[in-house]
C-alpha cells in the first residue's frame, strides 16, 4: 500500500524540473514499454483522448498448493466476453465522471460490492496504436475473506454472463517444469494493456520478484512444437510400427509355412521309406516259398508250352 500511495502522490503533482523522481518502468525483457505519464498529466490531456480505468484486486493468501508451493497473493482478473483476460474496468467519460466515479460505476456492473478512492490511484500510460487512449490502473490490498466476497457477489452481477464470463485468479508461481503457474497463464490472450499492467503492479508492489517476472515471460517466448507436427510424428511413429508388425507378422507367417512344408517332406520322405522296407520284406518272403519261380513266368507262356508238347499216338 505504501507503494500505491507514493503514486498517487506523485500523480497529484505538477511537473517541473526536478520536481518529481524518473517514473518507474516495467523493466522486463521481451515486453515492449508503454510511455508513463503522470496523473497530473494525464488530466492536462486534450479532449481527443479517451481515458480508460481497471482496478487489480488482490490479497496475501498463506495457502500452499499440493502443501509445498506458496500462493504468495490472490489477484483478480476476469474473462471478458471476446475470450481474452482482463481487469475490472472500462471506459470513462471525462465530461461527466471523475476517473474514480466513472471507474466505480463500471466495477458497480461488474463486481456489485467494491469502491475505489484516488488513493488506490497506481499508474498511467499511453497505449499504442491507432486510438489515442490513456490507460489509468488502481490497485486495492484486501483481506483473503474481502476478496473472496467478491468473488462471490461477481456471479450475482449485472454483467455476469454477459460482458464479463467469470473471475480468475492469476497463479503467482513457477512450478518445476519452468511452465506451470504464471508462465502458463502469460501464454493466455490479453485484452490492451492488461498484460503489461499485470506485470508492472506485480513489480512495483513487489509481490513477485523482478527477475521471476523476467523468467516467466522468457518461458512463454520459447518456440513449441505445433501440435499438428506432433499429432503428424505421432501417426507416422503409428504407421511405422504397424509396419514393423505386418513384416514381423509375415514372417511369422513364412517360417511356420516353411517349418509346415518341411515336416511334410520330412513325412512323405518317411512313408516312403516304410512303404521301400514292406516291399522288400514281401519279396524276400515269397522267394523262400518252393515254386515261387513259376509264379514270376509271364502267364502267357503256357498256351505256347501245351501246343509244343508231343500228341500220342492213337493206338492200333
Amino acid at each position: 500500500m505504501a507503494a500505491v500511495g507514493a503514486m498517487a502522490a506523485m500523480g497529484a503533482l505538477p511537473t517541473g524540473a526536478g520536481a518529481l523522481p524518473p517514473l518507474p518502468t516495467l523493466g522486463v525483457p521481451g515486453v515492449p514499454e508503454l510511455k508513463p505519464l503522470t496523473r497530473y498529466e494525464a488530466m492536462r490531456l486534450g479532449p481527443g483522448w479517451s481515458h480508460s480505468c481497471h482496478a487489480m484486486l488482490y490479497a496475501p493468501n498463506p495457502g500452499m498448493l499440493f502443501g509445498r508451493i506458496p500462493l504468495r497473493y490472490a489477484v483478480l482478473m476476469q474473462m471478458r466476453f471476446d475470450g481474452l483476460l482482463g481487469f475490472p474496468g472500462g471506459f470513462v467519460d471525462r465530461r461527466y465522471w471523475s476517473l474514480e466515479d466513472g471507474l466505480n460505476r463500471v466495477l458497480g456492473l461488474g463486481l456489485g460490492c467494491v469502491r475505489l478512492t484516488e488513493a488506490d490511484y497506481l499508474c498511467s500510460h499511453l497505449t499504442e496504436g491507432p486510438h489515442r487512449v490513456v490507460a489509468h490502473f488502481y490497485a486495492r490490498q484486501l483481506t483473503l475473506e474481502e476478496l473472496h466476497t467478491i468473488e462471490i457477489s461477481a456471479v450475482h452481477s449485472r454483467d455476469h454472463g454477459l460482458e464479463v464470463m467469470g473471475m480468475v485468479r492469476v497463479p503467482l508461481y513457477t512450478q518445476k517444469d519452468r511452465m506451470g503457474g504464471l508462465p502458463n497463464f502469460l501464454g493466455n490472450s490479453f485484452v490492451g494493456t492488461a498484460k503489461f499492467q499485470l506485470l508492472f503492479a506485480l513489480k512495483i508492489l513487489n509481490m513477485v520478484p523482478e527477475e521471476k517476472l523476467a523468467e516467466a515471460v522468457a518461458a512463454t517466448q520459447k518456440p513449441k512444437k505445433p501440435a499438428i507436427d506432433q499429432a503428424a510424428g505421432a501417426t507416422g511413429n503409428a504407421a511405422v510400427a504397424k509396419h514393423a508388425n505386418e513384416l514381423a507378422a509375415s514372417a511369422k507367417t513364412g517360417n511356420e509355412l516353411a517349418e509346415r512344408a518341411e515336416n511334410q517332406v520330412a513325412a512323405q520322405a518317411a512313408e516312403q521309406a516304410v512303404a521301400g522296407l514292406e516291399s522288400q520284406a514281401v519279396a524276400e518272403q515269397l522267394m523262400a516259398v518252393p515254386g515261387a519261380e513259376a509264379v514270376e513266368q509271364p502267364v502267357g507262356l503256357g498256351a505256347n508250352a501245351m501246343l509244343e508238347q508231343p500228341v500220342a499216338e492213337p493206338m492200333e
